[in-house]
Order: C-alpha cells, then structure tokens, then sequence
C-alpha cells in the first residue's frame, strides 16, 4: 500500500519522522517522502531506504510559488495513486492537503506538532487563521501530537472534535531511548568534554537545547540566570563561580532575534557558554545537570523528552506538550510563560535542594521510557493506518 509522506525542508523529514519510514516499510507499505530538493532528502532516501520525491515549498507565505508547489503536489499525487497522504509542519499540511483532496486521495492526514501564528496578531493572525481551516477541511483526519494542542485547536474552532485524535500519549515520533541513554558516556568522556567548555567538575550546568529565539523564552532564560547569579554572590556561600548556562543551538536572526541586550550578555558572560548548532546533542545533555525549556509555544517538545531520557530533571513552562511530559515534582517543574522571577526561582531550588533534585533525576527517564518510546508510537500510528485501510477493505 503506498504511503506518501510530506515535509516543507527536507532536514523535518529526517530527523523528525526519523527512523519511522523504515518501520512503516517493514509493515507492508510502499513509502515515499516528499519535500523540498536538499541533500537531507537524499540522505532520508539512502538512511531509511524508502524512495523520495523533491517538490520545492517555501516555510513563507509566498502565492505564485505556494500555487506551483499545489500544482506539483497534484500532479504527483495523481500518478502515484496513494491510498494515504500523510503531511507533517504548517506549508506542507497547507499545500498537501489541498493537492491530495483534489486528487482525490481517500485518506488525506495532517499531524499538527505545533502552532506559530498563536504569537501573530492582527490581519497576518486573521489569514493563518482561514489557512489553518483550510487545511483541516481538506484533511479527513488531523493529529494533534498533544492533548492540550487538540483542545487548542477546538477552541480556535479550526475542525471539529470528530475529526481530532493523539495518537497514543502524544509526540510525532517518540524518543529512542536506546540512543538517548546516559550509561553510553564514560566519565572520561564527561570529564574530557566538560574541561574543552572549561566547566569545573563541581559547576551546577543548565543547559538549554533549541533554536536561540524569542518564542522560546531565551530572553527569559538569560535574565533568569543573571539574576539567579546575582542571588548567589549576595549568599554566604559564594557558589556563583560553580554555576553555568550551557546553550545549544543556532541563533535565527532574521526569523525571531532576541533582544540586543540578552545577545550581548550572551557574548560577555563568562559563565555563559553558547556552542550553536550541534548534530548531536547528547554528549551536552550528558555533562548538564538540568534542562531549562521556558518556552511559549510547542507541540511535543522532543528535548524535554531528550533531556528526560539522559536523566535530567527539566523545568519547563505551562504550555501544552511540555505540561502533559513532565508532571509537577514527580521529573521536573513547571512554572509560568514568560515570567524570569519563578524561572529564576525555579533554577535556584534545582541549585538547593538535593533531595528535591534527587528525586526529579531518579524518576525522569523511567517517565519517558513507560510512555514514549519510540516503537510504541509507531506502533500506535500503524495501527492508525490499518484501520483507516480496512475502511477500504484492504488488509495489512
């Protein structure tokens, strides 16, 4: 049975879905991924051996272009005859959606990981908004990759209850939990990758992993630290020397910049350590001691899963995704959006209270393991699909 799933960049379509292509080939389906043309669309053909199709589409709002894109998704559709058209990130779901509901595709699904034009307002928020039920009302099945996303999408009246379902407890792709494990880094190499980032054997590390912007409450999180620096030096303890931010990921200036203040103290705090984009995060979370996530917006988050799974207690904000992964005192905290005094506060108990810090480390990767490994997900959608294709009597 051909199944043709769909991303806008083709790097969604390997690390995103990542491993799932395979899984679903090796249960009876012919995949075929579709994206924009890039070498990570080559690297998805010759990683999960599934053929792919380049089709250019833009993250933009972009008429004429998005109008070939639909154009070229049509005509794909067409000859390739699929019983299921599957899209992942907000252009591809558009333009998927529409192209498989005109061809006719019997089974048209859109997975919704996240929702950016939350943040919008005025008449850009009012176009987002009649894009968004657009693609819901030529899709038969939209998941939401979260129960509080789905009641987002309900509330907004995007689509209808009827039409919603989460597969399984959440996420898009689950987590290996085989890959993200702690006991696969040795001291040496803890101890060899702490000296390079000269971060002392007693530093406390917080560490954040993301796209270095706004929405994901850097500015925040910089000011947090500061503060929570500040505190420290006032305290007879003087432990503000053995306290480090550790930040992994790019900065996207001209998406969503962060203030020039926060870029600065980026640059010239000492105990500030940015190391950008990296293609493997672990080692990082593997020498950090908490994962900071003060967020405005997700879908699923798969850092907090990450972070959870390398055994690091993570505080996060009241957001849908990160609210249904981590539950309050049991693997991490969860504190309010946009609010540097309770992150603050937050960080420092971390700091503090051995205890409170023992018990979130023990109990954070068994509460990823028991709900979002990465084959129970996939199972879940597989069976998703075989009971959409018994509709059309077909059996897999």
């Amino acid at each position: 049975m051909k199944l043709l799933r769909i991303t806008t960049v083709p790097v969604s379509l390997k690390t995103l879905l990542k491993g799932q292509h395979r899984f679903m080939s090796a249960n009876g389906f012919e995949v075929v991924g579709v994206s924009s043309p890039g070498v990570e669309l080559e690297n998805v053909s010759a990683d999960e051996g599934v053929r792919t199709v380049a089709v250019e589409m833009t993250r933009t709002i972009s008429p004429l272009r998005d109008l070939k894109s639909l154009w070229q998704l049509y005509k794909l559709f067409r000859k390739e005859g699929p019983l299921i058209v599957h899209s992942h990130t907000p252009k591809a779901g558009t333009i998927g959606m529409a192209a498989a509901w005109l061809a006719r595709v019997p089974h048209r699904l859109h997975t919704v990981a996240g929702l950016p034009l939350l943040e919008i307002t005025g008449k850009k928020r009012k176009l987002l908004d009649a894009v968004e039920k657009i693609t819901y009302a030529c899709a038969t099945r939209i998941y939401p990759n979260s129960m509080g996303l789905r009641d987002i999408i309900l509330d907004q009246g995007y689509a209808s209850a009827e039409k919603l379902q989460v597969i399984g407890q959440g996420s898009s792709n689950g987590i290996d939990t085989r890959h993200f494990d702690p006991a696969l880094f040795l001291d040496r190499e803890r101890g060899d990758l702490r000296t390079s980032l000269d971060i002392l054997p007693d530093d406390f590390v917080f560490i954040f992993v993301g796209r270095m912007v706004r929405d994901k409450g850097i500015n925040e999180l910089i000011k947090a630290f500061g503060l929570l620096e500040q505190s420290t030096n006032q305290s007879m303890r003087k432990k503000q020397d053995n306290l480090k931010l550790l930040l992994v990921g790019p900065f996207e200036r001209e998406l969503d910049p962060l203030s020039p203040e926060t870029e600065t103290m980026i640059e010239q705090n000492p105990h500030i350590i940015h190391v950008g984009y990296q293609p493997d995060v672990r080692p990082y979370f593997a020498i950090a001691d908490c994962l900071t996530f003060p967020s405005y917006r997700e879908g699923f988050p798969n850092v907090v899963m990450q972070a959870g799974a390398m055994e690091l207690p993570v505080i996060v904000t009241d957001i849908n995704g990160c609210n249904e992964i981590v539950q309050e005192g049991v693997n991490g905290t969860i504190i309010s959006p946009k609010n540097v005094e309770t992150l603050q506060q937050a960080m420092e108990r971390m700091m503090d209270d051995r205890e409170y810090y023992e018990r979130l480390k023990e109990n954070a990767r068994p509460m990823i393991t028991s709900r979002y490994e990465q084959h129970v997900v996939w199972g879940a959608l597989l069976e998703e699909y075989r009971r959409l294709l018994k509709e059309e009597g077909v059996e897999i």
